[in-house]
């Protein structure tokens, strides 16, 4: 059985964060490991990931020896999703945050050490506990399936973004404005840490430090995987805006979900897009200089698999009705029900309806660009014809 990797060890992958929104990146994913030899290792070696990105980032990196299980791992997850798997649904839980956040902010009651946010997300901790099993990574690294898995959370206490990553010894931590790049053994409060969104999730204490959703502060996204021997990344996004973004009529005042809507996209998927715009602007710069002055610079290859983030929403306003009843009541006077409020709902939506429907679409949309996706990951040294090459239609099926 071979279960060597097929690309290059600087291969990156970059899942970006997006609540109930990183189910695209799990068809996505689907659709590449059909496109894998059988039995093949991971064609990223260096896996990366923020908030939900980084949940379904591990679990790859823990299968690193075998790709196809990773993936198929991921499936089983996101395929029967229901939200009470990731925060409370029941009255007594959604009604119990509630008053305590309330009265957190009216009166700083519960605040000395009393993790304090709209939702409890205890469940997920549960999940995250049964699904994955972070003593596999050292032999994984120790037999180069995995160079490293860098996980990314928000310090709270320092305002900056870190990047917490178990990898090969010769990787060194990194410093840079208001970023920073930490070795160490990852565990399951990472990824606590990394998912929290703000206000809704409490905030997660990692070494004297409290530490929230990696998408804030995360001003580079891309960045963790440069620092980590990069020189190749596929990042597969939760929703970016379209070119000609569709606009509607508003009637009135926006709602509260549409102003948060408008938050949470600053932090999961604005950067992203800018990060992308900067690596696209120093790949020309570095072409247009003279080979002798491209000592310390290197071109990026990069490519980037993401829906438009109308189709996201449309997704998420046509399947709102799958929420959970108390979450529904909960969320309706904010107005996330409503057509406007659709970006918050594609966060929190995670049911099984919606996360299929977004799997199916991360598939679809993959498989459309199947031959640019083969090249890409074809090694450098490797004719189109060699053994990583797609498999047959029929062995697919």
């Amino acid at each position: 059985m071979d279960k060597s990797n097929t690309t290059s060890k600087n291969t990156a992958l970059v899942l970006s964060g997006g609540g109930a929104r990183a189910a695209y990146q799990v068809g996505a994913l689907q659709a590449i490991a059909e496109m894998m030899p059988d039995h093949c290792g991971s064609p990223f070696p260096i896996i990366c990931g923020t908030s939900a990105g980084a949940l379904n980032a591990t679990s790859l990196a823990m299968h690193a020896a075998c790709f196809q299980e990773g993936v198929n791992a991921l499936r089983e997850v996101w395929a029967g999703f229901h939200s009470a798997q990731v925060y409370r649904t029941d009255w007594p839980g959604v009604l119990g945050g509630a008053f305590r956040w309330l009265c957190n902010l009216a009166f700083g009651w519960f605040n000395r050490g009393t993790p304090v946010s709209l939702l409890d997300n205890s469940p997920l901790r549960h999940l995250l506990s049964e699904a994955i099993d972070l003593s596999r990574l050292p032999a994984a690294i120790q037999a180069g399936h995995l160079r490293a898995l860098c996980i990314t959370a928000c310090s709270y206490t320092r305002g900056d973004s870190v990047s917490f990553f178990q990898g090969a010894s010769d990787l060194d931590n990194w410093s840079r404005a208001r970023r920073r790049g930490v070795r160490c053994d990852l565990s399951i409060e990472h990824l606590m840490a990394s998912s929290s969104i703000p206000m809704l999730f409490p905030a997660v204490k990692l070494d004297q430090e409290y530490y929230g959703d990696g998408a804030l502060r995360q001003l580079a996204p891309i960045s963790p995987a440069l620092h980590l021997g990069a020189d190749k990344i596929l990042v597969i996004g939760s929703g970016m805006q379209s070119p000609e973004p569709k606009r509607f009529k508003r009637s009135g005042y926006p709602s509260l979900a549409e102003i948060i809507g408008h938050i949470m996209s600053s932090s999961f998927t604005d950067s992203l897009e800018m990060d992308i715009e900067r690596l696209h602007r120093i790949n020309n710069t570095v072409k247009q200089l003279p080979a002798e002055a491209t000592t310390s610079l290197r071109p990026v290859d990069y490519l980037v698999l993401s829906p438009e983030l109308a189709s996201i929403e449309e997704l998420a306003s046509q399947y709102a009705s799958s929420l959970p009843p108390a979450i529904r009541s909960f969320v309706r006077g904010a107005g996330v029900t409503k057509r406007g409020g659709s970006n918050v709902l594609s966060y929190l939506l995670f049911e099984t309806d919606y996360t299929q429907a977004l799997m199916a679409l991360g598939y679809r949309e993959t498989r459309a660009r199947e031959v640019e996706l083969r090249e890409f990951l074809r090694p450098a040294d490797a004719p189109p014809s060699n053994v990583y090459n797609l498999r047959r239609d029929s062995q697919r099926n």
